[in-house]
């Protein structure tokens, strides 16, 4: 408050320097005029002839020469005489200066600053953030910010990942939330506050994690993380059909490179479901020396082999299944649809195996 006064001083003091010379009075304009000079040349003229400078003839040749420049200056004055100033008209426009400018600043400042936001402490402003800070002091910065600032959706929004990954699952729950209600509400945020619940209750999916969760698909059906959790509390209430129905149908819609490709595909083993084309026992045990880009090389040739076994004999509805699920997992989405046409081409004149084939696409999350 005490530099806001300062200033009101600075500014009042800056207008009234600008603004007294128009609020007095004007005072006529007595000397420096030419026809005041031309009078004192004509006195002179008579102290030079009284002490003899100059002769009485040279002193009336003087007279009138200088008399004719007075009255042609006298003349010019009295036809440029300056108009005078309305007093009151100055008066009045130095008051609305004075009251009108501060007002104006602070409407503007009103409508466009931030009057409400609090001081900063010198001593923070001071501080620069150092990359070799520990992360904890930098967590402690933005709390203390927080504790000052809670209506700061961006600063909660920053802040609840960092208490996740410290382990501070109460407190990310909290930061979470308060990012809702402060920064809107989105799926991802949703899906986060889910898996701060999840963290804060040991890795299980609660009925409010759930919740969450079920929130965020409801914002947006796609979402990964929502849609991987809620096929874990499938798993969680042994309903593994379901969980593997669910992570299915996410890789069936995934692109091929989506990062958490790998995770979905260990889901689906752990809970029996098909994430990869079944091979041979005496394949297995070959595949368990092999790099992952020769093993990746092996299944793609035992799926080729599969997909020209099928061209020739397309009665065999498992082996459409497993060629479908195999092309889906390895990321080859426009392979696994056009097997599907195929498939139903294959089987479309036997009704019994065109229905077991649109029961086993819908359990890869695909229409029937």
């Amino acid at each position: 408050m005490t530099l806001w006064f300062v200033f009101a001083l600075m500014t009042v003091a800056a207008i009234f320097a600008v603004l007294w010379p128009l609020s007095r009075r004007g005072r006529a304009d007595s000397g420096g005029s030419e026809v005041v000079v031309y009078r004192d040349q004509l006195a002179e003229i008579d102290r030079d002839m009284a002490s003899g400078i100059i002769g009485a003839a040279e002193a009336d040749a003087a007279r009138i020469e200088i008399s004719r420049r007075l009255l042609a200056a006298a003349d010019q004055s009295e036809r440029e005489a300056p108009v005078p100033g309305s007093l009151s008209l100055r008066r009045t426009a130095a008051i609305v200066a004075l009251v009108g400018l501060p007002v104006i600043a602070s409407s503007f400042y009103l409508a466009l600053g931030s009057p409400r936001l609090g001081d900063f402490p010198l001593a923070e402003r001071s501080q620069v953030a150092d990359a070799n800070q520990p992360l904890t002091n930098l967590v402690a910065q933005v709390e203390a910010h927080l504790e000052k600032n809670p209506t700061d959706g961006r600063g909660w929004t920053v802040l609840a990942p960092v208490l996740s990954r410290l382990g501070r699952y109460d407190d990310a729950v909290r930061a979470y939330r308060n990012a809702i209600i402060y920064a809107g509400d989105t799926a991802d945020r949703r899906a986060d506050l889910g898996e701060a619940l999840m963290g804060s209750a040991g890795g299980v999916v609660t009925a409010d994690a759930k919740a969450e969760f079920e929130r965020s698909v409801a914002l947006n059906g796609d979402d990964a993380k929502a849609n991987y959790f809620l096929g874990l509390a499938a798993e969680q209430d042994g309903r593994k059909a379901d969980a593997a129905a669910l992570w299915q149908k996410m890789l069936a819609k995934a692109p091929s490179d989506a990062p958490w490709r790998p995770l979905v595909q260990a889901a689906l083993v752990r809970v029996g479901g098909v994430s990869a084309p079944a091979l041979p026992d005496g394949a297995v045990a070959a595949a368990k020396d092999m790099s992952e880009a020769d093993r990746g090389t092996m299944i793609k040739g035992m799926v080729d082999r599969l997909a020209t076994r099928l061209k020739t004999n397309g009665d065999d509805v498992e082996g459409w299944l497993r060629l479908v699920r195999a092309y889906l997992v390895m990321g080859e989405r426009d392979k696994a649809m056009s097997a599907l046409a195929d498939a139903r081409q294959a089987v479309g004149n036997d009704a019994d195996r065109l229905r077991q084939l649109n029961e086993g696409l819908k359990s890869l999350g695909l229409d029937g």
